[in-house]
This record gives structure tokens, C-alpha cells and sequence, in this order.
């Protein structure tokens, strides 16, 4: 499974637009979302990069003005990560991924006065990326990289919701369309007030179990924490291997 999980992020970063290749690494780059999370590479399997690779890669992320980072599996590339610490990375986070199959998922706990939806007009779609730019400690309003970002997963074959309790935005987040039957649940964020209550639970089983009525065969993630790892597995998310951030502070 954890090949497949690798392959399907590198197809889907290949598709994107603004995608560009550096030696053997492709780079997913946003150009309307500074968030370091939108914007990282990843090698391709079994590679072994020069410095010299190493350095243009860090170059063309400087010349964006983009944090050189990447995301990856380790056991995609196991010469990579070596490569990446001599040339003075410094790992972020190693995170389990997980996966929940087509008959896997299980029930959450109902939440009182929960609605969960794909957004269909402007304002739904600027409300849904609202809550994940505050919830992942944005200020402001949300960047227009996030809210195409949602449009894009509504529109490329995959899902978007927009959770609300009592008509107050409470929770976003989307499923990327699939790439050989496997799609990421991604982008998950709770407002503030509304954490603790089950919506996170609910929101991801509702976007897992939309994408399976629309034909996937699996749905894989990064949980933020043992926390929220707790919670993806009471609806029937399993550990299934290991996914590295590493990135090189800035100049």
C-alpha cells in the first residue's frame, strides 16, 4: 500500500499545472498558497541525488520564494534522506500514514445539529477555506490557493465538504480525485469552538464514505498527532507506513 500511496501523490502532483521537475525530484509548487505544506517535492523511486541536484533543487525553490521541503515515504527512496541531512535538511516530522479501504470504514459518534456538505456557491466555498486557514493558524481571510484548492477537488473527480453546526461553519476539508482507485483525505480543519465535539470524526467519515459511493477503492491520510490519529482510527483508518518532512531553513 505504501508504494501505491507514493505513486498516487506523484501522479497527482505530475497532474497539476504548476508542477516542475528539478533532477529527480518533481516539485508540487502552488503559486496562490504560500502555506509550506502546498508547496514541496518528491523524488522519484529508488533515486540517489548528487549535491549538485541537491543544491539545484534548493535553488529553484529560493528562486519561488518557497521553503525547500520535501514530502516522501522513506522506503520510496531510501538513499534520499541520507542525501538530504549531509546537505544540512532538517527533519520536520516523520508521521504514520493511514489508509481505510472500500468496506472499512466504521460509524462515528452523531453530532447534534452537524450538517455536512460539498459547497456549491462562492460564499460556501470562501466559508470552507476560511475555517482551514484559521484552522491551520492563518490569519486574515483565506488565500485564493485555498479556496481553488477546494474547487478543484469538488471539480477534478474528487469530493469537498463544508461542515456546519446550527448553520455556523465548523469544519472543511476535501478528498483529492483518484489516482489508480486511491484518493488523500486532506486539508481537514476544525474551527476552534467546535473541536472536541466529534465534527472532525464525522466530517472525515463523511468525506471517506462520499468518495467510495463515487468508486474509490481507498482513502489514505497523515494524521497531525496520536490525537487525531485516535480519531481517524475509530472510523476504520489503519497504519500502513511512514512519511517523512524534512525541509532546509531559509537563507
Amino acid at each position: 500500500m505504501d508504494t501505491a500511496i507514493q505513486n498516487y501523490a506523484r501522479a497527482h502532483t505530475l497532474r497539476s499545472p504548476d508542477h516542475y521537475r528539478v533532477g529527480p525530484f518533481t516539485v508540487r509548487h502552488n503559486p496562490g498558497w504560500e502555506l509550506k505544506y502546498a508547496n514541496y517535492a518528491m523524488p522519484d523511486q529508488d533515486a540517489e541525488p548528487t549535491a549538485g541536484e541537491i543544491a539545484d533543487l534548493v535553488a529553484a525553490f529560493r528562486e519561488r520564494d518557497r521553503l525547500p521541503r520535501l514530502e516522501f515515504l522513506p522506503a520510496w527512496a531510501p538513499a534520499v534522506e541520507p542525501a538530504l541531512l549531509a546537505a544540512g535538511f532538517t527533519v520536520e516530522n516523520r508521521a504514520p500514514v493511514m489508509a481505510c479501504p472500500a468496506g472499512g470504514l466504521l460509524a462515528p459518534k452523531p453530532v447534534d445539529g452537524l450538517r455536512v456538505a460539498e459547497p456549491a456557491t462562492d460564499a460556501e466555498f470562501t466559508a470552507a477555506a476560511a475555517v482551514q486557514h484559521t484552522g491551520f493558524g492563518g490569519e486574515g481571510g483565506p488565500d485564493d490557493g485555498e479556496i481553488a484548492w477546494l474547487r478543484a477537488a469538488a471539480e477534478g473527480g474528487g469530493v469537498s465538504a463544508l461542515a456546519t453546526v446550527d448553520g455556523v461553519p465548523a469544519g472543511a476539508g476535501g478528498c483529492s480525485a483518484p489516482v489508480d482507485g486511491i484518493g488523500e483525505l486532506a486539508g481537514l480543519a476544525v474551527a476552534g469552538t467546535f473541536r472536541r465535539r466529534g465534527v472532525g470524526a464525522a466530517l472525515s467519515a463523511w468525506l471517506t464514505r462520499t468518495a467510495f459511493d463515487r468508486g474509490f477503492d481507498a482513502v489514505w491520510l497523515e494524521p497531525g498527532g496520536p490525537d487525531v490519529e485516535r480519531i481517524y482510527a475509530a472510523i476504520g483508518y489503519r497504519r500502513v507506513g511512514e512519511k517523512l518532512d524534512i525541509s532546509l531553513d531559509p537563507a
